[in-house]
């Protein structure tokens, strides 16, 4: 929530002057709990089927071809998938009970635009645009103080977090770095100012945040980065990270071995930044629909329906995989093409996203997903 266009005009010129340069790649939301919920969006359709593998359905490998994973590479989770081999920190969650994947799962939305679907994903709605704002903001609703301050550093926020809960995103800035006699010079400009100076601060305390992390680089930097504001006791408890390039039409063998090594990366710097938070941390990945099951001529899928979820996580019971597999024979797939959902996404979200936070998930999935489309999944979070 933006409180005028005067306020965000300041915050973002008092941003550039700190050094802190703001986009809508991890975004918080403030809440008063000891537990942390964090959503990893991978933006593009992300191969279910390639990422947990149905190694043992007769029909994966005619599909799938050259691009079919050998399961031999992978790591074995039961007698039915595999994880894809560039996952290894994933994977050795998985066996140490700490990591869950929901296969066969998808939103309501049955079309197959990116758009549309990133929005019925963001939303919870049952179709695009008939919601104007996201499930994770209305999540925090059901925990947040009634008078966090709101703060948007960004052109946008991402749709999960927009709302009337206050929320806040934060990215390291690509800019020189100012001198320290330049901050305390602004500093000074704004002590008297009771309205501006409270905003100045808050840019300074996001700066010296960012400046704390370790310096990794890439998808390992935002997994700090993101700890190290879920750790600070008086900061969110609730974060949204953005991941892109999930859209693999074409010599998708090599770029989602890639996409799947940085999200690994991601969640090992995440898990290390953690610390002993890890263990009442749950993490969701999801993305806005799956890829079709057969490979297509140019290397790659195109868009399909049925994907995979993952919660990971110190509070998650993992070690296990939840489907109702349905097959992957021509006559099971959906539209003869995809792989035919047999979960909910968001009744899923629903369930792990209350139980993480210690709430009913009957009463939260209502308030969360008004047209829910069934009950909440429950028993993934301890």
């Amino acid at each position: 929530m933006i409180r005028s266009l005067d306020r965000r005009g300041f915050i973002g010129r008092a941003a550039l002057i700190a050094g802190v340069a703001f986009v809508p790649r991890i975004a918080f939301a403030i809440v008063p709990t000891d537990r942390r919920f964090i959503f990893i969006i991978q933006r593009g359709a992300a191969d279910g089927l390639n990422i947990v593998v149905p190694y043992a359905d007769p029909a994966y490998r005619a599909l799938r071809g050259a691009l079919s994973i050998d399961p031999t590479e992978a790591t074995k989770l039961d007698g039915t998938f595999a994880l894809h081999p560039a996952m290894s920190t994933i994977g050795g969650m998985y066996g140490e009970n700490q990591a869950l994947f929901v296969h066969a799962v998808a939103s309501p939305y049955r079309d197959r635009s990116h758009f549309d679907g990133q929005n019925v994903l963001e939303t919870g709605g049952s179709k695009p645009y008939a919601i104007k704002d996201g499930w994770l903001n209305r999540l925090a609703s059901l925990v947040a103080g009634p008078h966090e301050a709101a703060i948007a550093l960004a052109p946008t926020i991402p749709m999960a977090l927009r709302g009337s809960t206050p929320v806040t995103s934060y990215a390291p800035s690509n800019f020189h770095e100012p001198s320290d006699d330049l901050i305390a010079r602004v500093g000074q400009l704004y002590d008297a100012d009771e309205q501006l100076h409270p905003l100045w601060s808050a840019a300074l305390d996001a700066r010296t945040i960012g400046e704390g992390v370790t310096k990794e680089k890439g998808a390992a930097a935002l997994g700090s980065l993101t700890a190290a504001f879920l750790t600070k006791p008086e900061g969110p408890r609730i974060a949204m990270v953005e991941t892109a390039g999930w859209d693999t039409h074409n010599a998708q063998e090599g770029r989602l071995a890639a996409q799947l090594k940085s999200l690994d990366a991601l969640v090992a710097a995440l898990r290390t930044g953690m610390g002993a938070d890890w263990s009442k941390t749950t993490v969701l990945v999801a993305t806005e629909f799956g890829r079709t099951a057969a490979a297509n001529g140019t290397g790659g899928t195109d868009h399909g329906t049925g994907s995979v979820a993952m919660l990971l996580g110190g509070a998650v019971r993992g070690g296990r995989v939840v489907a109702d597999w349905p097959g992957l024979a021509t006559a099971s797939l959906l539209d003869a093409r995809d792989l035919r959902p047999t979960n909910a996404l968001d009744a899923m979200i629903a369930g792990a996203a209350a139980e993480s936070l210690a709430l009913d998930p009957e009463l939260a999935g209502r308030r969360i997903f008004a047209s829910i489309s069934q009950r909440p999944i429950t028993g993934l979070i301890a």
